[in-house]
């Protein structure tokens, strides 16, 4: 791999998984017991904002209880030691890339740690609980003081961040990686097509092969834990 100067990696629920962490929704369309209309959509938010700010308070308290898993170690030892670029696109909400020591890491989904006024369109880092306090009061935006947040999460209807700069580092990408992906949401799932389409090598790395395998180039099957290790050995071997 002596050739690969940049490389795109992108990363889905199956990374965090191993960590703990619920994936998205299952075959029932329920997230974490909740219809995924109810608290990931802008609609659900606006028929009833209590119930969706609890369920992220909730979900934001439980990354106390996760760490980074040998994948997500694996990811910030290669950007520490790569001689070329490595971008970080991640689908994830949380901050396991973070903790194992990754900088280079674009949130194209928000995260969970941040809020986002609507009113003043400030974003912020954020640890604390968005619901109503024993009083009935929302806490306050830091910018403009409205009680106005809501999770700094792409929720369905909704246009993923930074979209322009995933696409300036795909037209410069020498190898693009999906690791933990189901390969059926867009516009992530398109990636690997634009990837190869502009030229670059592709690889996945997935518990089974994804809706978007027949794109990639070769397509690992088993867990992040072990094949992405292993795939930055061979990086860096090289």
């Amino acid at each position: 791999m002596t050739d690969i100067r940049n490389i795109v990696v992108l990363t889905g629920a199956g990374i965090s998984a191993e960590s703990g962490i619920d994936t998205f929704r299952d075959a029932g369309g329920l997230w974490e017991q909740h219809r995924v209309e109810d608290v990931a959509t802008p609609e659900g938010f606006a028929r009833d904002p209590g119930l969706v700010l609890g369920f992220y308070d909730m979900r934001r308290a439980a990354l106390g209880d996760v760490r980074p898993n040998d994948a997500h170690r694996a990811l910030a030892r290669l950007e520490k030691a790569f001689d070329g670029k490595l971008l970080i696109v991640t689908q994830n909400v949380d901050d396991l890339h973070e903790r194992a020591g990754a900088r280079n890491v674009l949130h194209m989904h928000g995260e969970l740690n941040s809020a986002l006024c609507n009113i003043c369109g400030t974003r912020s880092p954020w640890n604390a609980p968005m619901s109503a306090d024993v009083h009935g009061q929302r806490p306050e935006c830091p910018a403009c003081e409205a009680r106005s947040l809501r999770p700094d999460v792409v929720w369905f209807g909704e246009m993923p961040y930074q979209m322009e700069r995933i696409y300036a580092a795909l037209r410069e990408a020498d190898l693009f990686v999906s690791i933990g992906t189901s390969g059926a949401v867009y516009p992530a799932a398109g990636f690997v097509r634009d990837a190869r389409e502009l030229g670059a090598r592709t690889l996945e790395l997935n518990l089974e092969r994804s809706e978007g395998s027949h794109w990639f180039h070769e397509s690992r099957q088993g867990r992040a834990g072990e094949l992405v290790p292993a795939w930055v050995d061979e990086v860096l071997g090289s």
